[in-house]
């Protein structure tokens, strides 16, 4: 009887390693499905049934322009190793609560700007460990320039903007987020140093 049972859970442990060595990201990140193109896109606009068609037309095309991958999804093809760079402002000086809150959003908005617009971009920072580095910058006008160099090598980016209820002025642009292959995300944020 116990035999029984013993080669029951070898078999049992054996099939697992293998179905989850074949197949791990059907089963680490199921979230990950494949999506079919009615769920791609977003709707961000409702639909008013007094807007005239010239509106509709113009409705559809900037809908259409979200169904398009990010060009980071083309890297995540060829390049293994992902991060993300968490730039914050310094001159805010903001409490370690609020820094850590404004990180969050800054992860968090940059991910849900991903999950369906490059979804193997996601993949491999998924895979890479998720790795987050928080870096500091000087000032607001600093961290847009830096966010124009990330956009010109294609990188995305999330710039987290605070609402202003605890200890700094409305809208004030506080962590930027970007995510991409380490070689090319080290080339906009290798100078600058750590929090």
């Amino acid at each position: 009887m116990e035999l029984t049972w013993l080669s029951a859970i070898l078999v049992g442990a054996a099939f697992g390693y293998f179905i989850g060595s074949q197949y791990p990201h059907r089963f680490l990140f199921p979230h990950r499905r494949s999506l079919s193109s009615k769920d791609k896109e977003p709707s961000l606009l409702n639909d008013d049934s007094n807007s005239s068609s010239k509106n509709k037309k113009k409705k559809n095309s900037s809908n259409s322009k979200l169904k398009d991958p990010l060009e980071v999804e083309q890297l995540a093809d060829i390049l293994d190793d992902f991060k993300m760079i968490l730039v914050v402002r310094n001159d805010l000086k903001m409490g370690k609560g609020k820094i850590a809150a404004q990180c969050s959003h800054a992860t968090l908005g940059l991910y849900k700007k991903l999950l369906h617009r490059a979804p193997k971009a996601l993949n491999r920072w998924e895979m890479s460990a998720q790795p987050k580095v928080v870096v500091k910058i000087e000032s607001e006008e600093d961290m847009l320039a830096l966010q124009e160099r990330a956009k010109s090598l294609k990188l995305p980016t999330h710039i987290t903007i605070d609402a202003g209820r605890t200890q700094i002025a409305p809208n004030s642009r506080t962590v930027m987020a970007i995510l991409g292959p380490v070689e090319v995300v080290d080339e906009v944020t290798g100078g600058l140093k750590l929090l």
